[in-house]
């Protein structure tokens, strides 16, 4: 559960994004190439999330 008192909309998402299976991950990358990727999925009409999930799916299916 988050910390303090968190509301109802709060609790709410954290419940579904572990029903779904989300889970948060941090990365320290280079800020040219950050800024590129963001101003790229921008251009193309898509979420920096959904880029990384494809690229992580298709490095796994290469990889196994």
């Amino acid at each position: 559960m988050p910390k303090g008192n968190p509301t109802a909309q709060t609790k709410a998402s954290e419940k579904y994004q572990k029903k779904v299976g989300l889970k948060a991950k941090a990365f320290k990358l280079n800020e040219n190439l950050v800024n590129e990727f963001k101003l790229t999925c921008e251009r193309m009409g898509v979420s920096q999330a959904s880029a990384i999930s494809e690229f992580m799916e298709d490095f796994i299916e290469k990889h196994k």
